[in-house]
């Protein structure tokens, strides 16, 4: 037997953007179900960078005290090592927002993070365990979603139903949405090392075929060992040892760690895809976030994207919803329209601009190449500041409506 519930806005996924979108909207006293499918949020290598554009929202909803008592490290320039010398290719810190850095934190704490004050409005659930399967219609409008959940099937009927459900978007998929697709330049492979008191290293360097970018995570290094497109195979026939000699060839003082690798398992592979929808809404639904635009992770700013997103979606369809009206197609469009133009910019940038810092195939050596557009951040150092902005506050970044 299936179960019916009703509510005013109903989300797919309990990502970043999905519970942005939920917290937002309940503030402004919408009745909102949120449906994650998995039963915690305790998954590894998510995006978890927190750009000062979404420290800057946590700031508006008197909040950042408090978060920044979680466990982070804190990165205020971006510096890489290109044809054997450092360069920096973004800072962080003439940023005129409350912490001019990028914060690492695992996402499962940013998520029970959010949850944590969502749950402070009465209008706010979250069901976990809950994973969408379908879309529920009323001629060509959505009029909900089907859920499976441990005690059966769930059937949602809802006034909006938005799509944060990631770059795999069940949303999307049953809705039959146009998908316009990038050619990614890269694939990643992530794991991590223990990390030893006080160690640096440096935040990327080019090997011959493939590309590591460190990320401190206190006790740990978290890498992303970056390949060409569609090469893991080869790579995974070339076996564990040719990556852990990989590994020590770059970074000598990891030598004796990289046997903590022990297996395939401590590798987590991820198939970069770059796409946008041409059209994000139908009347009843919204797709926002990696449903909407599924990004590289060169930058680290898919995360940070959604939550501009969900804070547009809560700003404009808020008003509406709180009336217990459906919004006007008119409504939806314009979260598009304002949404679009900077998940278009970051994606060309991403798999344009910055395709020349990674190798077209396993026997490209990056670490001999140094790009132009590097060379220019040597002789004029205002371009790191440009890219900083860029990377850490965004195009149009939004701002949270007072409920």
């Amino acid at each position: 037997m299936v179960r019916t519930e009703t509510t005013t806005c109903c989300i797919a996924g309990g990502g970043p953007a999905g519970l942005v979108a939920g917290l937002l909207l309940a503030r402004q006293g919408v009745e909102v179900l949120v449906l994650e499918k998995h039963g915690d949020f305790l998954r590894d290598f998510r995006g978890d960078t927190i750009h000062p554009s979404t420290l800057e929202l946590l700031d508006e909803l008197g909040w950042i005290d408090e978060f920044l008592q979680l466990p982070h490290t804190k990165m205020r320039q971006v510096t890489v090592e290109m044809a054997g010398a450092p360069v920096t290719f973004a800072d962080f810190r003439r940023l005129k927002v409350c912490c001019p850095y990028v914060a690492f934190m695992p996402q499962w704490d940013f998520l029970d993070f959010l949850t944590r004050k969502a749950k402070a409005y009465r209008t706010f659930r979250l069901m976990m365990n809950a994973e969408v399967t379908g879309l529920l219609e009323d001629g060509d409008r959505v009029a909900g979603v089907r859920a499976s959940t441990p005690e059966g099937e769930l059937d949602v009927r809802a006034r909006l139903v938005l799509g944060a459900d990631g770059r795999h978007s069940i949303v999307r998929r049953s809705a039959k949405m146009e998908v316009l697709r990038n050619a990614p330049p890269m694939d990643v492979l992530w794991f991590r090392l223990s990390r030893r008191p006080a160690e640096e290293l440096v935040f990327f360097r080019p090997g011959r075929g493939y590309v590591l970018i460190c990320i401190d995570r206190g006790d740990y290094w978290q890498f992303a060992y970056v390949i060409p497109s569609g090469q893991f195979n080869a790579v995974k026939a070339a076996g564990l040892e040719a990556l852990r000699s990989d590994i020590a060839e770059l970074f000598p003082q990891l030598g004796d760690r990289t046997k903590e690798l022990d297996t395939w398992d401590d590798v987590r592979f991820l198939s970069v895809s770059v796409d946008r929808l041409r059209r994000w809404f139908r009347p009843g639904l919204l797709c926002i976030g990696d449903a909407a635009h599924a990004m590289s992770p060169a930058g680290g700013v898919g995360i940070n994207l959604a939550v501009q997103d969900a804070v547009a979606a809560a700003n404009i369809l808020g008003p509406s919803l709180r009336r217990g009206e459906r919004p006007a197609l008119d409504e939806l469009r314009r979260v598009q329209r304002r949404r679009e133009f900077p998940a278009r910019v970051t994606q060309a940038v991403q798999v344009r601009a910055l395709g020349g810092l990674y190798p077209k195939d396993l026997h490209d050596d990056r670490s001999q190449h140094l790009p132009f557009a590097f060379r220019l951040f040597r002789r004029v150092p205002a371009l790191r500041h440009l890219t900083g902005r860029f990377i850490g506050i965004g195009i149009r970044p939004e701002h949270i409506h007072i409920a």
